[in-house]
């Protein structure tokens, strides 16, 4: 059975559903999982909520914690990033706060933008380091970065380090379903070919039954059914002929054409959510003080109260209700669409 290992496993709710998916396969049920942080309170949390996973799945991994990041590399098949360096403040505040002074606006500011190349200049360093002691302790294991800005860090790896390593991102298969939804047709019955860089991907194909459904796609816009959240993306698919996988928040700042200093116009008519990123910030620090107060097991009293703490905050009613059901379903164990345990056990498997 594989070694795997979770760099930055105090992000406990992105580490607890990778977890869940991994060892959903029988083929990956007996893995050795390490779990690596450099904060320890954290790390103890999310050991106390994978060893909840494993007994709800009913598997028997060995699950090691550490703090020690070569401990964890140490003889590893596999090595999972999910870090962010300089945390939430203030760092990512400060990448925010620092061009609005100069008039310059954002919405996520991870990929790219001077929010994106700030972020850049202090991960990649990081991931260099880690993927140094990669290559002296495990350098036959592959590297799955979920780690932005996913473009920059996947090239700085692969121009200054040997590591074998691919940039993951959920956004194709969750696109793929806010789309089936759009044209009323199940996800499971839509097959589409994906080629772009990460953030920035194109469906070149988008069928059920080798039926084309762009078409369905062309009727939402033609009918007035586009969705308040995406109308950047269904503005560009309609100049290019073909929808692109990031959402609009991300997508509007990715090109010069939607957030303007002198156009707040365009604001408003593409629904774009400036700063929406803190918004998700502030509310995941929320969500998980209430987990830590409830001993990891939050109760329909305390969640129903963190809704309500969540309405004042600025960010999309989307983002509020992803908010609330991660907190909900911590101690639940369902398939995601993550592509990193279908990537793991194909390798294994053959």
């Amino acid at each position: 059975m594989p070694k795997i290992t979770f760099i930055g496993a105090g992000s406990t709710v992105f580490a607890k559903n990778l977890l869940g998916d991994i060892l959903s396969y029988p083929e990956l049920a007996g893995s050795t999982i390490v779990l690596h942080d450099i904060d320890e309170k954290r790390l103890r949390e999310s050991e106390t909520v994978a060893r909840r996973i494993v007994d709800l799945l009913g598997v028997s991994p060995q699950i090691i914690s550490t703090t020690d990041r070569r401990q964890a590399l140490d003889a590893a098949d596999y090595a999972i990033c999910m870090i962010q360096v300089g945390g939430y403040k203030p760092a990512t505040l400060i990448d925010f706060e620092i061009p609005k002074k100069y008039g310059l606006r954002q919405t996520i500011a991870d990929t790219l933008g001077i929010g994106g190349i700030m972020r850049g200049l202090r991960t990649i360093p990081v991931l260099l380091e880690i993927c140094r002691d990669m290559e002296e302790l495990c350098p036959d294991a592959w590297f799955l970065n979920y780690v932005n800005p996913m473009a920059m860090n996947t090239w700085a790896i692969a121009r200054g380090s040997s590591v074998k390593t691919v940039g993951l991102c959920h956004s194709v298969p969750h696109t793929a379903a806010e789309l089936a939804a759009d044209i009323g047709v199940p996800v499971e019955e839509i097959n589409y070919l994906v080629a772009g860089i990460n953030h920035m991907a194109f469906y070149l194909k988008f069928e059920r039954d080798g039926q084309d459904l762009y078409p369905l796609l062309r009727q939402v816009i033609a009918e007035g059914r586009v969705p308040d959240w995406n109308r950047v993306r269904y503005d560009i698919f309609k100049r290019l002929g073909y929808f692109v996988t990031e959402s609009s928040e991300h997508f509007a700042e990715y090109v010069p054409w939607f957030i303007k200093r002198d156009r707040p116009d365009l604001i408003e008519k593409y629904s774009i959510p400036l700063d929406e990123y803190l918004g998700r910030c502030e509310a995941q620090i929320k969500g998980w003080q209430v987990a830590q107060q409830t001993g990891l097991n939050p109760t329909p009293e305390a969640i129903e109260a963190f809704r309500r703490e969540l309405a004042p905050l600025r960010m999309m009613e989307r983002s509020k209700g992803w908010a609330v059901s991660a907190l909900e379903n911590i101690n639940r164990v369902e398939r995601s669409v993550e592509y990193g345990s279908q990537i793991i056990h194909s390798l294994e498997t053959g």
